[in-house]
């Protein structure tokens, strides 16, 4: 039996036969900074089910530029959209911060998919849940101000992966929320002058949290009821049974 120290939620909540059908084709990876996980307009080969790190989805223009519509933790499984259907998924999806996951033959996800209502009723969920977050970020893309989108980052890039401490230069943020440079640096100097954060050779600390909350769009609240409501029924009842993953003290990789 796979363990590891960080579940994924997703799996936490599968019932045991489920799971275990899962975890039997299932192998640990290492996932570093900059791994494609899935490009657009291809079948992946493999899903993910993400242990620790962060995924993100980008949509790439065809004259040049980029932008981040969501991003993926240990709440999900990478490669959930591509089970819905045929139609080609135009995002890329890259590990953004690196992390750990559990591997999975895309074929043997979507038969798994086909053959259990259980596994079709969470990933659908799931998926559902990303659609809504997407929405709001597009409009908070469109709508906000740079230093509104940074912040709403930065708070989710920190409740997904438990960290306050977000290893990423001002040019990569710059690419993610579809803005300059110069510009992100202002927004992050400003953050930094308030206390909120401290930026220094690519790592961000957030330092406030309250604070950053304070200048946070309603955005985030939305999308952060959205992760709160995520298999919320699911996870209490889960509280009163033996945990899948067993805990080993000290131990911060998969084994």
């Amino acid at each position: 039996m796979l363990t590891s120290s960080a579940p994924n939620l997703l799996l936490s909540v599968l019932s045991p036969s489920v799971r275990d059908s899962l975890l039997s084709r299932a192998t640990p990876v290492e996932l570093p900074f900059g791994t494609i996980l899935y490009r657009p307009g291809v079948t992946p080969k493999y899903a993910y089910f993400p242990l620790t790190g962060l995924a993100s989805i980008v949509i790439e223009m065809q004259g040049g530029g980029s932008a981040e519509v969501n991003m993926t933790g240990s709440e999900g499984v990478v490669g959930a959209l591509h089970l819905l259907g045929s139609s080609p998924i135009p995002t890329l999806c890259t590990m953004q911060l690196a992390g750990a996951g559990l591997r999975i033959p895309y074929s043997h996800l979507q038969a798994e998919f086909a053959a259990s209502a259980e596994l079709r009723h969470h990933i659908l969920g799931f998926v559902q849940h990303h659609s809504a977050c997407v929405s709001q970020i597009a409009a908070c893309n469109r709508l906000h101000s740079a230093e509104q989108r940074l912040v709403r980052w930065l708070l989710m890039a920190a409740d997904k992966t438990g960290f306050d401490v977000l290893a990423f230069t001002h040019e990569y943020l710059a690419q993610l929320l579809a803005t300059h440079r110069p510009t992100v640096s202002l927004a992050a100097g400003e953050l930094q002058n308030r206390g909120f954060i401290q930026y220094s050779r690519g790592v961000i600390r957030i330092l406030d949290r309250a604070g950053l909350e304070s200048a946070a769009c309603g955005c985030y609240g939305v999308i952060h009821e959205l992760d709160a409501a995520l298999y919320a029924r699911e996870t209490a009842a889960a509280r009163q049974e033996q945990p899948y993953f067993a805990s080993s003290s000290g131990s911060s990789g998969i084994s």
